[in-house]
């Protein structure tokens, strides 16, 4: 399966953090994305297991403005 790279780039209202997002999706298997996600303002990486997992990770990154990680559970 061929690789898909994709940016988002939130729309913030006055006030509110701006936050560039590229993603690259390097397997789609599940039914879900696996892949890489980088914060461009804060040059931070992280790796995501779900579609799930991507859109948290971007949330907390623009709600906390810390450090993005994941927990992992058995």
């Amino acid at each position: 399966m061929g690789r898909k790279a994709l940016s988002i780039t939130n729309n913030p209202d006055p006030g509110r953090r701006k936050g560039t997002f590229v993603v690259k999706i390097e397997y789609c298997q599940n039914e879900t994305w696996q892949g890489k996600v980088v914060w461009a303002e804060e040059n931070r990486t992280e790796r995501f297991r779900s579609m799930l997992e991507l859109v948290k990770l971007m949330d907390e990154a623009m709600a906390s403005g810390q450090q993005i990680s994941i927990e992992q559970q058995a």
